[in-house]
């Protein structure tokens, strides 16, 4: 199915509600604003294979530009709406996007970065300044009728890597028709049960991949997407009641910060609708996990997969209980452990987790970062480390290069020690992630300074308000402490691990 087909057989029914105001897009109005976004683009020149950039809150327009994407053939970059400019200036220019669309919420944003992009076509959604143009009305003038030359586009969302700099996870567009169901609207549909007669609650950004795919899986299979423009925990709860949601994706925060209301306001909202909340984008504490399924039921699913796409695992909570901690079996491509050499090793073996027979995917720009996730056999790995039990069973143990997954957002050490070894009284920095009972993870930044005598709260307050001129807030580490002399062996790599550790033993 596709949203057109469900447009034809029941155009009256909500395809997304703005959990905020109510209001309701049908699927009727997505079918019609879709094709004529789609219009527009083929107007203003963009062909199949060009790139689109968004960046924006989850704004009622969001999908319906998602949707014009999926039928002109085109690549749709999502940009955090937390970026700074120069954050997001890199990314349309990286990826090569023609079009770039904002809102009039980030106007201030938009006004930045309207100098820095000469050559490229401005649109805003909402009440459009110049130099951007409407969104909504350009694309109201157009016909509501499919573009003659319809194809699949597909979704290039930038993650960052090694370097620090983001980089464009891009797979092949797809060459079947627009309404052929995707991996993911078939393993929806297959394992969660997903249906016309879903009700789906997002709370997350639409930015990030899993929001931004699950919500259009939803769309496709002709459910019901509630949005929520923030995650609120009574609030999430009070839309599960109302709107009777049946499936909803969470992060471990997410969890954490519900649990964290008090017992009355838990017991106040009726959740006996959930069927299936899925969870993924971070390791979850075990304790959590346990309190969850008390609380709602055998409905929490886990599964562990990439923006990349190469490969998934799932695991029920009958499962889970038997395994705690692991993520589950494959459901797409197929697990390999392998060793530093990239060969196989045995069950219970830890070592790197590849997976072979995935989706291929490359990363924009970055040749040698690409060739760095293939083994000599093909298969792909995201850089995590794990190993699988006798029953195929994986279970993490590490995860790439020192990533920080802070409330479920992926936060890259490299960019922010990028930015503070430019201070002029920096030395040398370590960033990492340390135990943080809420967010999971929390941003840590270990210094030596030039000057050790000046360490201290207003040397580490200037460093923190340095971060906060060049980095996005989710980024700007929450500790900055200091030390003489950080561990680098004399080739220079510097022996992270040595100060991560410490900070996880003591909790």
């Amino acid at each position: 199915m596709h949203p057109y087909l469900h447009a034809r057989a029941n155009p009256d029914k909500p395809a997304i509600v703005i959990a905020a105001t109510g209001e309701t897009i049908t699927y009727g109005q997505l079918d019609e604003r879709s094709n004529q976004g789609a219009q527009l683009l083929r107007s203003l020149g963009l062909q199949r294979g060009d790139v689109i950039a968004v960046c924006m809150e989850n704004h009622p327009r969001y999908l319906e530009i998602s949707w014009a994407n999926q039928r002109s053939g085109t690549y749709l970059v999502c940009i955090s709406s937390k970026a700074t400019a120069a954050e997001a200036q890199y990314i349309i220019e990286d990826c090569g996007a023609k079009l770039f669309i904002t809102s009039s919420h980030m106007a201030e944003l938009a006004q930045q970065l309207a100098p820095r992009l000469d050559g490229r076509l401005l649109f805003m959604v909402g009440d459009a300044v110049a130099p951007y143009r409407s969104w909504e009305r350009e694309r109201g003038a157009m016909p509501a009728t499919p573009i003659a030359d319809q194809s699949t586009g597909a979704d290039m969302l930038y993650s960052s890597g090694t370097t620090g700099r983001p980089k464009g996870i891009k797979s092949p567009l797809p060459t079947d028709p627009i309404d052929t169901p995707n991996v993911l609207v078939q393993l929806a549909s297959k394992f969660y049960s997903l249906r016309p007669e879903s009700i789906y609650l997002s709370p997350a950004p639409l930015y990030h991949a899993a929001p931004l795919r699950w919500c259009m899986t939803v769309n496709f299979v002709g459910g019901t997407v509630v949005l929520m423009d923030r995650f609120e925990p009574e609030g999430a709860l009070a839309l599960i009641e109302r709107y009777k949601v049946t499936h909803a994706q969470w992060v471990p925060t997410h969890f954490v910060r519900m649990l964290r209301l008090p017992a009355e306001a838990r017991a106040r909202y009726d959740v006996s609708s959930m069927k299936v909340a899925l969870h993924a984008a971070a390791p979850c504490a075990i304790p959590v996990k346990e309190q969850m399924l008390e609380w709602w039921g055998p409905v929490v699913y886990e599964y562990y997969a990439g923006t990349e796409g190469n490969g998934m695992t799932a695991i029920t909570a009958a499962e889970w209980l038997q395994r705690k901690g692991s993520v589950g079996r494959a459901i797409n491509g197929e697990i390999r452990i392998c060793d530093e050499a990239g060969e196989p090793v045995a069950p219970l073996t830890e070592g790197t987790v590849y997976f072979a027979g995935g989706r291929e995917f490359e990363y924009h720009n970055a040749p040698q970062k690409t060739r760095e996730t293939r083994n000599r056999y093909g298969w792909s790995t995201l850089g995590d480390v794990g190993y699988i039990d006798r029953d195929g069973y994986l279970f993490l143990t590490d995860r790439k290069a020192f990533m920080i997954i802070s409330g479920g957002v992926n936060i890259y050490p490299q960019e922010i020690e990028n930015v503070l070894i430019t201070h002029p009284r920096v030395m040398d920095v370590a960033v990492f992630g340390a135990p943080d009972d809420e967010m999971g993870e929390k941003v840590v930044a270990v210094v030596q300074p030039v000057d050790f005598d000046a360490a201290g709260p207003a040397l580490a307050a200037e460093l923190l308000a340095f971060a906060r001129e060049h980095l996005s807030h989710v980024k700007v580490p929450r500790l900055v402490e200091f030390t003489r002399e950080l561990p680098r062996h004399p080739n220079g790599k510097l022996y992270k691990r040595l100060l991560r550790d410490e900070y996880w033993k003591k909790a």
